[in-house]
C-alpha cells in the first residue's frame, strides 16, 4: 500500500458541486486511488470551487492558494473552472483548470498528473459510491444547467442548458442509496420543476414499469421508497400545485423549498422572474387548505438595481401575509457577467445591508411565532448527532445545514441516523427543544 497514489479533496459551493464531488470520489476510489484527509499525505489536491457570487469567487480564489501553499500541485474544478482565465490569474501554477459537471475532464486532468494505479479494483467502493454526507442522508441530483435567463444569476453560463438524467437512472440511484441506509433523500438541481421539460417528459422505466421524466412521476416514485423524500430548488411553475397532494398523504415530505427572490411586480420583472405578489399569496393560501402541515422555505434579494424603499416595503408587507417558515435574504451581488449589472439605479452597499438587516428581524419574528405553535405537538425527528447535552436532531420541516435543529433533553440512548419521536416543550426564532416521547 506504499505505492498508493494519494488525491485530497475540497468541495466548496451548493448541493449540487457536492455531488460532483462525490462522484470525482467515487471514480477516483473505483480507479485505485487513495483519499487523503490532508495536504502533506496527497500527492495531488482537487478543488471544487464556486462562483456564483463574488464572496464564493474569493474564497474559491482563497482555496486554490491554499492549496497551493500548502500542497503545490492542484487541479481546480467546479463553477469557477468556467471562468479558467480569472484562475489562472490568480493561480499560474495550477495543473490544471475544467468547468463543473466535468467528470471525465477531470479524471483526464488526475491521469495526465498521476497516473492511475495499475489493477484498480472496482470492488474499493461501495454500491452508493462515496459520499460527503452522514451515512442516513444524500442529495439526489436529478438535472444539470438551468434554462433561465434570470438577470442576476450566471449559472447558464456556467453549467449550461437544462440536461435531465434519466428518470429510470435517477430512481436507481434512490433505490441503491436507501438501500445502503440513507434515510432522506434530498432532491436537487438548478431548477426542480423543470426536469424533463428538455426531453419533453420522455417514459422512462422503473423496474419494466412506464414512468414519465416529469418532477410530480419523480416525486411519486421517491414517496414509495419509504423514507423522507425533500425537494428543493422548486421553481414556481403551475405543476407545482400536482406534487402538494403527495405531501398531504404523507408520500414525500410537507416541505417546498421555492426561491421567490422578491415580491413587487417591477423587480420581478426586471429580474426576468414570474409571478407577482397577489398570485403567490394565493398559491400559498391554496396549499395550506389542501396540505395545513406543509413547511415553505424561500429566499429572497434585497438592493436589487433600481429596487425604491416603497419596493423593499412592499417585499416586507408579502412576508408578513405569507408568513413562510423558513427565510434566507441575501444583498444583490454584482457578480461578473449578470446581465443586472448594466441596470441603472444601483442600490448603495450601506443601504441593502440595511434591508437585509430589517427583512431578517422581520422574518426572525415571524418565525418565533411560527415555532410557538409546535410546542405540545410530538414530531417525528431524524437525529443528527449525541452529546453531552443529549441528542440534536431534525424534523420534517428542516433541511440540513440551511433550517433550524430540534434538541432533544435525554436523548443520549437515541442513535444518530434513526427516528424518534419527540414532544416539543420549547422554541426560540430558530429551533426547537424537545422530550423523547
Amino acid at each position: 500500500m506504499s505505492n498508493t497514489k494519494r488525491i485530497g479533496m475540497i468541495s466548496l459551493g451548493c448541493p449540487k458541486a457536492l455531488v460532483d464531488s462525490e462522484h470525482i470520489l467515487s471514480r477516483l476510489r473505483a480507479e485505485g486511488y487513495a483519499i487523503s484527509p490532508d495536504y502533506a499525505g496527497a500527492d495531488l489536491v482537487l478543488v471544487n470551487t464556486c462562483g456564483f457570487i463574488d464572496s464564493a469567487v474569493d474564497e474559491s480564489l482563497e482555496a486554490i492558494g491554499e492549496a497551493m501553499n500548502e500542497n503545490g500541485r492542484v487541479i481546480v474544478t467546479g463553477c469557477l473552472g468556467a471562468r479558467g482565465e480569472m484562475v489562472k490569474e490568480a493561480h499560474p501554477n495550477v495543473l490544471a483548470v475544467t468547468g463543473p459537471h466535468a467528470l471525465e475532464e477531470v479524471m483526464q486532468a488526475v491521469h495526465a498528473h498521476l497516473p492511475k494505479p495499475h489493477d484498480p479494483h472496482l470492488d474499493l467502493i461501495p454500491p452508493q459510491g462515496i459520499r460527503l454526507t452522514p451515512r442516513h442522508y444524500a442529495y439526489l441530483k436529478i438535472s444539470e444547467g438551468c434554462n433561465h435567463r434570470c438577470t442576476f444569476c450566471i449559472i447558464p453560463s456556467l453549467r449550461g442548458d437544462l440536461q435531465s438524467r434519466p428518470i429510470g437512472e435517477v430512481l436507481k440511484e434512490a433505490e441503491t442509496l436507501v438501500k445502503a441506509g440513507v434515510k432522506e433523500l434530498l432532491v436537487i438541481s438548478q431548477d426542480t420543476s423543470a426536469y424533463g421539460v428538455d426531453v419533453k417528459y420522455r417514459t422512462g422505466f422503473r423496474d419494466g414499469k412506464p414512468v414519465r421524466t416529469r418532477m410530480t412521476e419523480l416525486a411519486r416514485e421517491l414517496g414509495s421508497l419509504g423514507v423522507w423524500v425533500r425537494l428543493h430548488y422548486v421553481y414556481p411553475y403551475p405543476h407545482v400545485d400536482e406534487v402538494i397532494p403527495l405531501m398531504a398523504e404523507g408520500a414525500i415530505l410537507p416541505y417546498l423549498d421555492i426561491p421567490f427572490q422578491h415580491a413587487n411586480p417591477r423587480i420581478l420583472k426586471l429580474m426576468k422572474r414570474p409571478g407577482n405578489s397577489e398570485n403567490v399569496l394565493e398559491r400559498i393560501r391554496a396549499w395550506r387548505e389542501i396540505c395545513p402541515d406543509i413547511a415553505i422555505r424561500s429566499t429572497f434579494i434585497a438592493g436589487f438595481p433600481g429596487e425604491t424603499e416603497a419596493e423593499f416595503q412592499e417585499l416586507l408587507d408579502f412576508l408578513e401575509e405569507a408568513e413562510l417558515d423558513r427565510v434566507g435574504c441575501f444583498p444583490y451581488s454584482a457578480v461578473e457577467g449578470a446581465a443586472a449589472n448594466a441596470l441603472p439605479d444601483a442600490v448603495p452597499e450601506e443601504v441593502k445591508e440595511e434591508r437585509v438587516s430589517r427583512l431578517m428581524a422581520l422574518q426572525a419574528e415571524i418565525s418565533e411565532r411560527k415555532l410557538a405553535g409546535k410546542i405540545g405537538r410530538t414530531l417525528e425527528v431524524l437525529v443528527e448527532e449525541i452529546d453531552e447535552d443529549g441528542a440534536v436532531a431534525r424534523s420534517r420541516y428542516d433541511a440540513p445545514e440551511i433550517d433550524g435543529l430540534v434538541y432533544i433533553e435525554g436523548g443520549e440512548g437515541l442513535a444518530v441516523g434513526e427516528f424518534a419521536e419527540v414532544a416539543i416543550v420549547d422554541s426560540d426564532e430558530h429551533d426547537l427543544w424537545g422530550e423523547v416521547v
